[in-house]
């Protein structure tokens, strides 16, 4: 299986993000590696062995991408831990490959 590869234009800051979610053999872990322009979320990388579940079936505030995010990231808005939880959640087959985005009218 291929990993799963999502890239995150962040908006106004200009920095861009490059997301690699690899699953485990049994599909029971994903391992991600990012790569950013921004250190804050270089810093976030790489993130090991995430049960799936401790990712996306969480509420926000036990997630924990969004735990390491919070330590990491100061900018609330930041989209790419959005775009790691999404990664994840293809990769380990809990969720379709679909492009998200937010547009201002």
């Amino acid at each position: 299986m291929c990993p799963t590869v999502c890239n995150v234009k962040a908006g106004v800051c200009g920095m861009s993000s490059k997301i690699i979610a690899t699953a485990s053999d049994d599909m029971m872990t994903v391992d991600v590696v990012i790569e950013s322009d921004c250190p804050m979320v270089q810093k976030m990388s790489p993130i090991e062995k995430v049960n799936p579940y401790d990712a996306i079936a969480q509420p926000f505030n036990g997630s924990v991408i969004y735990d390491k995010a919070s330590q990491c990231i100061r900018h609330t808005a930041c989209p790419v831990p959005c775009g790691i939880v999404k990664c994840i959640e293809a990769e380990s087959g809990m969720g379709l490959k679909r492009s998200v985005s937010i547009d201002f009218e």
